[in-house]
């Protein structure tokens, strides 16, 4: 392997008697430099919006909800399981939670959006008061006092202003109405006081009025029933174990989901996307490695001298091939590495100083592409550009050296 390596080398960087296979030869490592570095770029992109939207939805999901497998609505109050759960080492918060879609009413204008009651342990676990863009965190105050923390997109479309003066109205459906002609009559209506505006994600700041949990369910009219249970674990303890342990305590009844499993849509569709993206990035690679082709035909041509010579010395026809399959691969190799580290570059500075903005500052919570690169994401470019780079090489240098011999025995 040694003296194909070391013929392959001296070609790869010898100047050729044609200028036009320099010219290709460069196109070449250009092409799979440019496609290796367009793929690291646009993977590393795709980290860092995943990671932001991982971070923004564990503000507001637990790292475990727990709820019904059938049903609405349940009294976990006095039920041993649930105390079982609550006095687990690895749960450090245990949150009850009540919700229901509700209309929303201030001044004039209205809107649906989701209830959701939450007891006074809530805002240790979620982290929401980190996330406020108006107000204070305040759902009870000295005087039992109830409060809303309305979403971004909920208080926009409302027009709420935190000024006390204009009550939110909510109004729901009532379970114990019946049928009846008089429309106040089907609904309870209760009021309460905005007291801050949160922003974490479209999807929920558009969705989501919290209120006091006591709060709902005097609107709906229940006792002690929660829709779920939400928890938040130590760190020393691993997540799956501790979901399987308070699966296996609460039985087939419930359901204990991980933040994953709570959009599992979401994130499968990201994942998608991102393979997605680098299959058709690596079909452009593909297209590109054509020059490799192209190259390697015009250098056989050119070294048919050197052919002869190494055939006359007592060189095969398997030493002449991995020649020249060498030297295809060695271009795509330095293409890769030149393509890795031009995307590396470019990363470490789009993080370090973000030149590529989001239009719109001020819709988003970040003012430019979030990157984040991972290491598979290189080993995995790399070895695609490599496979690529392979059947480029192997396809001309069998096809074209074993014409070579077939002519040189006719000749014979």
């Amino acid at each position: 392997m040694k003296l194909p390596l070391f013929i392959a080398k001296r070609y790869l960087i010898a100047k050729k008697s044609q200028n036009v296979i320099n010219i290709i030869s460069a196109i070449s490592v250009l092409g799979m430099a440019t496609g290796t570095m367009a793929l690291i770029v646009i993977l590393s992109v795709f980290n860092g919006f995943d990671s932001l939207i991982k971070s923004l939805f564990s503000v507001f999901d637990p790292q475990l909800e727990i709820s019904l497998v059938e049903g609405k609505t349940f009294v976990a109050e006095g039920d041993p399981r649930f105390e079982e759960v609550k006095n687990h080492p690895g749960v450090i918060h245990f949150t009850a939670v009540l919700e229901e879609n509700a209309l929303l009413m201030y001044g004039e204008r209205q809107h649906i959006a989701t209830m959701k009651g939450v007891d006074e342990k809530y805002r240790e676990r979620s982290g929401l008061d980190r996330m406020l863009v108006q107000g204070d965190f305040m759902l009870t105050d000295d005087k039992n006092n109830d409060y809303a923390i309305l979403g971004r997109g909920v208080a926009n479309v409302l027009s709420v202003g935190l000024t006390f003066l204009t009550p939110l109205e909510i109004y729901i459906p009532s379970r114990t109405a019946g049928i009846t002609m008089i429309p106040e009559q089907a609904f309870n209506r209760r009021l309460i006081y905005p007291s801050a505006i949160f922003s974490v994600e479209q999807e929920f700041d558009m969705s989501y009025a919290i209120v006091p949990i006591s709060f709902a369910r005097e609107i709906l009219e229940y006792q002690n029933e929660v829709s779920a249970i939400e928890l938040s674990l130590a760190d020393n303890f691993r997540e799956s174990a501790v979901q399987e342990e308070i699966q296996e305590i609460l039985g087939e009844e419930f359901q204990v989901l991980n933040r994953y499993q709570q959009h599992e849509w979401l994130y499968k569709v990201m994942e998608t996307e991102k393979w997605a993206i680098f299959l058709i990035l690596s079909f452009i690679l593909l297209v590109a490695s054509f020059n490799i082709i192209g190259s390697l035909t015009m250098l056989i041509i050119e070294k048919k001298k050197d052919i002869a010579v190494l055939k006359s010395m007592g060189a095969g026809e398997g030493l002449i091939r991995r020649i020249f399959f060498l030297e295809g691969w060695m271009i795509s190799a330095v293409g890769a590495v030149v393509g890795l580290l031009l995307g590396f570059l470019i990363c470490l500075l789009q993080m370090e100083f973000g030149i590529v903005k989001l239009y719109g500052t001020g819709v988003f919570i970040i003012d430019a592409y979030p990157v984040e690169m991972q290491l598979h994401d290189f080993i995995y470019v790399f070895g695609a550009v490599l496979l690529i780079g392979f059947f480029a090489a192997v396809v001309p240098v069998r096809y074209i050296t074993r014409r070579f011999f077939v002519d040189s025995e006719k000749l014979q």
